[in-house]
């Protein structure tokens, strides 16, 4: 049973729900407009300033969708109305980043900067303070979006566990592994 599904998604003032012929979610708000496709059987009312999920029988696939649809509709007022932010670190000698617009220039150890493009609904900050690790700091408000894009940036040198270099999430705990001279 989907408790999550069953839970009506309170709509704050000025945004709008509206759900199209054709099964689309289309949340409007003070910081933007996200839309969302969503399963013929999930049945979808809009009532005084609250959205309400439903599904036709207890099948697990309609238990599943009818969980996951409300909470990409409740991401995506969050989203119009707070917006999302996430912040990368970058740990290493050496490792530096920079932008000029959506265009981010990493250097992270490798022979050559990565130049990595980040989508336009995105915005991108970074920062060098002195006597700290450089940060990357993405705002937006599709949450789905900055998290894809976070975690490429992450992949392009994950942190290794044996002295925890790499791109890390802000407040990521990274298990580092002993070495060599500790099996002595």
């Amino acid at each position: 049973m989907s408790r999550i599904g069953k839970k009506p998604v309170t709509l704050p003032k000025g945004v709008t729900v509206t759900v199209g012929s054709d099964n689309v979610i289309v949340v409007k708000g003070p910081k933007g407009e996200l839309k969302q496709a969503i399963d013929r059987d999930i049945t979808v009312e809009i009532k005084d300033d609250q959205v309400e999920f439903g599904r036709p029988t207890d099948q697990i696939r309609h238990r599943a969708l009818h969980g996951l649809y409300r909470s990409l509709a409740s991401n995506m007022v969050k989203g119009v109305t707070e917006g999302y932010k996430r912040q990368l670190e970058l740990i290493g000698v050496g490792f530096k980043a920079s932008n000029q617009g959506n265009l981010l220039d990493l250097a992270l150890g490798y022979s050559h900067n990565i130049i990595f493009e980040i989508p336009k609904e995105l915005k991108l900050a970074t920062a060098q303070e002195k006597g700290e690790n450089p940060k990357i700091t993405l705002e937006g408000v599709d949450k789905q979006l900055i998290g894809q894009v976070a975690a490429k940036i992450r992949g392009l040198r994950k942190p290794e566990p044996y002295k925890g270099k790499g791109v890390r999430y802000v407040g990521e705990i990274v298990r580092k592994k002993a070495g060599k001279a500790a099996g002595k």
